[in-house]
């Protein structure tokens, strides 16, 4: 009976270990799904929309192919569709059948452009590649996301495009088919051995019983009697020559241990089978019964219903800055103002432009305060989906004297890049308040809120009034103590120079006066979590030198700045010289019982001029 059970086994292992490996060969089915993208007209932009990379689950793998250069890029529909709403291009979506289609989307506005628009290098993408012939692109794509493919911006578009999605085959059971196969094998060996041994035991050959014995015989003591040297044992008597040969006992053992090891030879390659089965399952072949998932952590700081989204993510941001950082590095070796322009916008341009004046007549002057973009600190978006955009970010340089830079980008239009146009350095006491995360971003606030303890376009009047003023300044209980100790250290210049024209006897036959007013250049303010703003102004610090007789003369030929943006080593009716000043201040809520906080400060000289 044991060798019909153990072929039962056998018989069930075979079938179970068969249909494991079926499950994982021919009944696997296809590994994933593809759709091809219909060609359209001709058009130098294809569009393919967030419905069309969302027909199935799953990772998005977008294949293109074409002869020449390659471009895709991904990025919010909405932005997308505004980048080309002065182009003609083609737009892939599905139909009511869920079939991709094709039609061509006409120009909404008037193009910029004569010679179409390449798309490489917008700051609008998430993220883009490029490649020769063939490009392949893993996407992640979730809902509002869409795909451009392109070559230059004035070729065809490539036609050959594709997307596939990966299928989810799993075999749950071919797990348990392989452990329970092997664990059938493994039975099915033990009853066969089981049904050999028993086969051995009971059907055998058997030793027969002992004959009659002799007749007994009388015993002459005196022929039997053994030397009285020798001695009578109960055992056999051991000689030297067979103490090395094996007794019946040691013989035994062996024969049992052989009969053990070529038992241990069948059961060991079934459980190594057993094994190897098991363990080259993944989690796919087995099944699944907790479809339970690990709960969401609630996020801090919750998006209103009707939150627009970010102008960029942080990703995107830090690969702004490091293209922002190249090029006006770029621009600053080769003093290229129309290449920083590229980059640059407000005061920071502004500043800029005197640099490189002043470098191009004396080397040693005119040295651009770096734009740092090792360490991204801080990124503050804008939420909004309408242009201009604005972003502010605090970076920091891999040197450690070196302090971090906070500054503001904007974004004029879709087709436009970032821009820095306020930059300072953060002051070693500054605590930047609580501001919202990059997912989130945050609002503008206009420059005349009266939600703030001071609206934004009255912050740089109100800074040159505690400079010009002092202590008799209105506005001296609303700034903090570093606020009050640079406008100080801005005073102390002024005495310098004053010092400096009565040491040479001067202040006989000159005169000074100094002024601070607000620059031409709007305030930028954004919201922080406490109902405050970061605001960031720019003023502008001029000193005028006149002569108080007819015949005196204003020298400046030991002020090198001076003389290299006139020209000139002195004047005879005057010279005015312009400071430019960018700061960023905390301000808070209407009503908090809280200062305005100094956090930056950056100072550049813009220029000298003649009096005439």
């Amino acid at each position: 009976m044991r060798f019909v059970w153990a072929v039962v086994a056998f018989i069930l292992a075979a079938v179970m270990i068969g249909a494991g490996v079926a499950q994982r060969t021919v009944f696997m089915g296809p590994s994933e799904v593809q759709m091809e993208m219909p060609a359209g007209d001709p058009e130098p932009f294809v569009l393919i929309s967030s419905d069309v990379l969302r027909a199935h689950p799953g990772q998005q793998t977008l294949m293109v192919r074409g002869k020449g250069d390659l471009f895709v890029a991904y990025g919010r529909t909405a932005d997308m569709k505004a980048w080309l709403s002065d182009a003609e291009y083609d737009s892939v979506t599905l139909d009511k059948k869920g079939e991709p289609r094709t039609k061509v989307v006409k120009a909404e506005v008037e193009s910029t452009s004569e010679t179409g628009r390449n798309p490489a290098g917008s700051d609008l993408w998430l993220d883009s590649y490029t490649d020769k012939d063939s490009l392949i692109a893993n996407l992640q794509l979730p809902e509002g996301m869409s795909v451009l493919v392109a070559r230059d911006g004035v070729e065809d578009a490539p036609s050959d495009i594709m997307v596939t999605w990966p299928l989810k085959t799993t075999t749950p059971w071919v797990g348990p088919l392989f452990v329970g196969g092997g664990l059938a094998l493994l039975i099915g060996l033990v009853l066969y051995i089981l049904g050999i041994r028993h086969q051995r035991r009971g059907k055998g050959p058997r030793r027969k019983g002992p004959g009659p014995l002799p007749p007994t015989q009388p015993i002459d003591l005196a022929v039997d009697r053994l030397p009285e040297h020798e001695s009578i044992g109960t055992g056999p008597v051991t000689t030297p020559e067979s103490a090395d040969e094996p007794t019946d006992d040691d013989g035994r053992a062996r024969r049992t241990a052989h009969r053990m090891r070529r038992r241990l030879a069948v059961v060991i390659p079934a459980v190594g089978l057993t094994a190897v089965l098991a363990t080259g399952c993944s989690a796919d072949s087995w099944p699944q019964f907790d479809a339970s998932t690990s709960p969401t952590p609630t996020p801090t700081v919750v998006a209103p219903d009707n939150q627009k989204p970010p102008a960029v993510t942080e990703a995107q941001a830090s690969r702004i800055l490091k293209d922002i950082s190249k090029t006006v590095t770029d621009a600053d070796a080769a003093r290229d103002l129309k290449l920083a322009t590229t980059r640059l916008d407000g005061a920071v341009l502004q500043a800029r432009a005197t640099d490189y004046a002043l470098g191009a007549k004396n080397p040693k002057l005119g040295v651009p305060a770096a734009l740092p973009a090792d360490n991204v600190e801080v990124v503050l978006p804008q939420a909004t989906d309408s242009w201009p955009r604005t972003v502010m970010m605090l970076t920091k340089s891999s040197e450690a004297k070196t302090p971090p830079v906070i500054f503001t980008m904007t974004q004029a239009d879709p087709w436009s890049n970032y821009r820095v146009n306020t930059m300072a350095d953060m002051l070693a006491s500054a605590k930047l308040p609580k501001l919202a995360p990059a997912w989130l971003g945050t609002t503008l606030v206009p420059p005349e809120s009266t939600f703030l303890m001071m609206p934004p376009n009255e912050v740089a009047d109100a800074f040159s009034s505690l400079v010009d003023l002092g202590e008799k300044s209105p506005y001296t209980g609303d700034f903090d103590a570093a606020a009050k100790k640079q406008a100080t250290e801005i005073v102390a210049s002024r005495a310098a120079l004053l010092a400096e024209l009565k040491k040479t006897g001067a202040d006989k036959t000159s005169k000074v006066a100094f002024d601070m007013t607000p620059s031409a250049f709007d305030p930028v303010s954004m919201a922080t979590l406490d109902s405050g703003a970061i605001v960031s102004v720019s003023v502008v610090d001029t000193q005028t030198v006149t002569p108080t007789t007819a015949d005196a003369v204003i020298k400046f030929e030991n002020n090198a700045e001076a003389v290299a943006l006139t020209g000139a080593k002195e004047a005879a009716k005057g010279v005015r010289t312009t400071y430019g000043m960018q700061l960023f201040f905390a301000v808070p809520a209407q009503g908090a019982n809280a200062q305005i906080q100094l956090l930056s400060f950056h100072q550049n000289i813009l220029k000298v001029e003649i009096i005439k």
